[in-house]
């Protein structure tokens, strides 16, 4: 039986706060004039041959500043060069360039891009280890494990495009994948273990769209089937499967997604967490606001019916070329398979190779 005492009773304050965060980034964007999307004068920058320094040429005239570059896709499979974006008469926008919105920003398929943030954090602290993990179906295990607070996380994440214009429309077909790790390094105790990694393999289908909403511009809806477990054999094993649903939203540097989700139920006697819902929620929402080379992002989770929930933020900035530092503050349940039912508070530092947008 997991005794949470009385720290689920704050659970609620974080998720308003949370939404008061998300409110102030709204209005902030509001605030703000949105991208322009009147035709520019391109006579000075079709010459211009790098993606990026042209990108910028096209971003003065319509006075984005200094916004970010093309996104260049990590590989490629199959010979030839990758498609270059050739941005026309209207300024490409942060999620149109991230998710290949309109015909200027397609690079083709089978080319590895990022898809969700792509990070490493030498030291992450947790003020609340797991040390005996345990589900109504799976018991603790014979003895505690001595865990660390402190310990290193890792995270991979891409997609790739499989299809493009499928089904005679303008929706294209993503395959995406995230692991992420935590590793117990500074724990010589026990042999520095990875204490947990997650496994996210995912399909999704990507429609762009046009249309306002509370004066933000809905870009995007995405239909996917995700995956995600931690590979393990019980009584450690958690994993559960989910259709979900994302809407994308942006106005000048501010972006939201709002993804509801739907889990498959499974057969009790092979369902390993079958209360994951009660602390996972029932979909997500995160907000993103860019500032010059600096991003920061909120991410909330909530079922309302048992008032669990998560809420995470993080902030990125410049340290050197394309290499950001990165800091993740995250409070609640389920920041880890292994941990759905298990609240904690933790904070982590590193460096980030690719962020949301």
């Amino acid at each position: 039986m997991c005794h949470w005492g009385n720290r689920d009773k704050n659970m609620l304050t974080i998720w308003q706060m949370f939404a008061r965060l998300v409110l102030a980034m709204c209005l902030g964007a509001l605030s703000r004039p949105g991208l322009a999307t009147e035709p520019v004068d391109a006579s000075t920058c079709t010459a211009i041959p790098g993606n990026g320094e042209r990108l910028k040429c096209y971003d003065a005239h319509v006075g984005r500043g200094n916004a970010r570059d093309v996104e260049e896709p990590f590989m490629q499979f199959g010979a030839g060069s990758p498609p270059v974006p050739a941005v026309g008469s209207i300024a490409a926008t942060a999620l149109s360039v991230r998710w290949e919105l309109d015909p200027e920003t397609k690079q083709g398929l089978w080319l590895l891009r990022p898809y969700r943030p792509l990070f490493v954090l030498p030291v992450r602290y947790t003020d609340n280890p797991n040390y005996s993990p345990q589900t109504p179906t799976q018991p603790p295990l014979p003895a505690p494990v001595p865990y660390n607070n402190s310990e290193a996380e890792f995270q991979l994440s891409l997609k790739t495009k499989g299809g493009e214009n499928i089904f005679g429309t303008h929706t294209d077909l993503w395959f995406g994948y995230t692991q992420q790790s935590q590793w117990q390094v500074y724990n010589s105790q026990i042999s520095r273990p990875f204490r947990e990694t997650n496994y996210q393999p995912e399909m999704f289908l990507t429609t762009p769209v046009h249309y306002e909403l509370f004066g933000l511009s809905g870009r995007f809806v995405d239909l996917g089937f995700v995956h995600q477990s931690n590979g393990r054999s019980n009584p450690l094993s958690r994993s559960w499967n989910r259709v979900y649903a994302q809407f994308g939203f942006e106005r000048g540097n501010f972006a939201l997604l709002v993804r509801p989700w739907y889990r498959f139920q499974e057969e009790a006697s092979t369902d390993n967490n079958p209360d994951i819902v009660q602390y996972m929620g029932n979909g997500d929402v995160t907000a993103i606001y860019k500032l010059g080379r600096q991003e920061f992002t909120l991410l909330g989770r909530l079922n309302a019916g048992s008032g669990y929930g998560a809420a995470e933020g993080t902030w990125s900035f410049p340290v050197h070329d394309r290499l950001k530092g990165y800091v993740k503050f995250f409070s609640g349940y389920g920041e880890t398979m292994i941990d759905y039912n298990w609240k904690q508070t933790t904070i982590g530092i590193g460096v980030l190779l690719a962020d949301w947008l």
